[in-house]
């Protein structure tokens, strides 16, 4: 293996990409490259949101909102008792809320909101948690690592690889 620099991010991914090799994010903000002798699969750890936005379930469908548009994400955990119980997503919001005509400002997320939480493990491929999306017709999937919730990936994390990375 050896050492580089991620200063251009996107040449290097495409010069990593025709070279057929694999990323490995570091602590220090470098990477590590490693040859692949298969076609290429980016694990959902370097592609998920590592910052967890939670929300109480007993918070309104108004809170959730506005907390959504101000961290511009598309879902939140539902944090209930020191674990995440579900997750509240725009299309909860609208589908189960709004389409409802539920008031925004009286009703609570544990009412709308998605649940059990679905979770993909951390080592599976973009492949592998766009077909859980498919089959479930979800937009967000909680990344699990030995049990706990590490990140969010998201339909739109999944469209940036493929742009990106291709159908390898």
């Amino acid at each position: 293996m050896m050492e580089c620099r991620v200063d251009h991010e996107e040449s290097l991914v495409d010069r990593c990409r025709r070279a057929e090799y694999y990323l490995l994010p570091t602590s220090d903000e470098s990477c590590r490259m490693a040859i692949q002798s298969r076609p290429l699969q980016r694990p959902l750890v370097v592609m998920m949101c590592r910052t967890l936005r939670t929300i109480s379930p007993d918070a309104t469908l108004l809170e959730a909102a506005w907390l959504m548009r101000d961290a511009k994400v598309g879902a939140l955990l539902v944090q209930e008792a020191g674990h995440y119980s579900g997750l509240i997503s725009e299309s909860d919001l609208v589908r189960k809320g709004m389409a409802e005509s539920r008031p925004a400002n009286e009703t609570l997320v544990r009412a709308v909101m998605s649940h059990p939480l679905l979770s993909i493990d951390s080592a599976s491929s973009a492949h592998e948690a766009s077909e859980k999306m498919a089959e479930r017709g979800i937009r967000h999937l909680a990344v699990s690592d030995e049990g706990q919730i590490v990140g969010i990936v998201s339909v739109r994390d999944l469209l940036r690889y493929f742009k990106n990375w291709g159908d390898v």
